[in-house]
C-alpha cells in the first residue's frame, strides 16, 4: 500500500496532484524541483520537505512520481544515481517502458485533465490512467488513485497515447479557438464574457448528445454566403482567415461523409 510519495516536478500537475493526495491522507516526503523557489513554494503547501538536487531526494518512498514535462523526464532520469523504488509517470504520450533501465517496478498514473497552479480543482471525478509492468503495483495505482478519484482507467500505453491526442484537439485546440474569440473581440471593445453562456452549452451538449450531433454553425449547412462574410472581416489577420477556412471545410467533410 502507497502511504508516502515523492514528487519529481513542481508545476501545474505536480503541485493539483500533490495538494489532492496531501488531503487524502498521503504523506508527501518531498518535492523536487529544478528551481529551489518552486520547489519550496509547493512543500510549503503539502507541509513537505524541498531540494533543486536530485542527489539529495530522498531514498525508500513508497512511490515516486514523475511528473515533468516530456523532454524533462529522461534528463532527469538519466542523473538520478539512487535505486528508485516504484516509480511512475504523469505524462499522456511517453510509454510506460521509459523506465525500464531504472527501475524493476513502474507504471503511469496519468490524471486526464487541464491543470494550472492557481486554480485549485476537485479531483474526485477527474479519469485517472493506469499502467504497471507488474500486477501488484497495479493494485497499488489503484487503491491511490481511489483516495482522490472516483474514476479510475486501466490504460495502455498505446491507448493513452491515443488519448492525450484526443485531448489535445479537444482541450488545448478549442482554448487555442477562444483565444481567437477573446483577440477579435477585443478589437471591437466586446466584453469575452459574452462568449460564457454559449461556452457553457457547448459543453453541456457534447456531454448530453455527442460532438457530432451537437455541432451547429454555417460550415455545417454550407452556407457560403455567412462564411464568405466571416472570411472578409478576417482579411487582416491572414492566419486567422486561413484557419476559418481549413476547419469549416473539415465541419462540412465530416458531416458530408457521416450523413452518407
Amino acid at each position: 500500500m502507497i502511504q508516502n510519495v515523492v514528487m519529481i516536478g513542481a508545476g501545474n500537475l505536480a503541485t493539483q496532484l500533490s495538494i489532492a493526495l496531501h488531503e487524502n491522507g498521503i504523506e508527501v516526503l518531498q518535492v523536487y524541483s529544478r528551481t529551489i523557489e518552486s520547489a519550496k513554494i509547493l512543500a510549503d503547501k503539502v507541509n513537505s520537505r524541498y531540494t533543486n538536487l536530485l542527489k539529495d531526494i530522498v531514498p525508500n518512498a513508497n512511490l515516486y512520481i514523475f511528473a515533468l514535462s516530456d523532454k524533462a523526464l529522461q534528463a532527469v532520469l538519466d542523473q538520478i544515481s539512487l535505486p528508485i523504488g516504484n516509480a511512475v509517470h504523469t505524462a499522456g504520450s511517453i510509454p510506460m517502458d521509459i523506465f525500464e533501465n531504472y527501475t524493476k517496478h513502474f507504471g503511469v498514473f496519468y490524471p486526464l485533465q487541464t491543470f494550472s497552479k492557481q486554480r485549485k480543482v476537485d479531483f474526485s471525478d477527474i479519469p485517472i490512467c493506469i499502467e504497471a509492468n507488474n500486477i501488484g503495483l497495479e493494485e497499488d495505482l489503484f487503491q491511490l488513485g481511489e483516495r482522490i478519484s472516483s474514476n479510475l482507467n486501466s490504460i495502455s500505453s498505446e491507448q493513452r497515447k491515443q488519448l492525450h491526442l484526443a485531448a489535445v484537439f479537444t482541450c488545448n485546440f478549442a482554448n487555442h479557438m477562444y483565444s481567437i474569440g477573446q483577440k477579435l473581440l477585443e478589437e471591437k471593445d466586446v466584453d469575452f464574457k459574452l462568449l460564457t453562456p454559449l461556452i457553457q452549452e457547448t459543453a453541456q451538449k457534447v456531454i448530453d448528445l455527442n460532438p457530432l450531433s451537437a455541432q451547429t454553425g454555417p460550415a455545417v449547412r454550407f452556407d457560403e454566403e455567412i462564411m464568405t462574410s466571416h472570411q472578409k472581416a478576417l482579411k487582416d489577420t491572414p492566419d486567422f482567415q486561413k484557419l476559418y477556412s481549413f476547419v469549416s471545410e473539415s465541419i462540412f467533410k465530416m458531416h458530408f461523409e457521416n450523413n452518407k
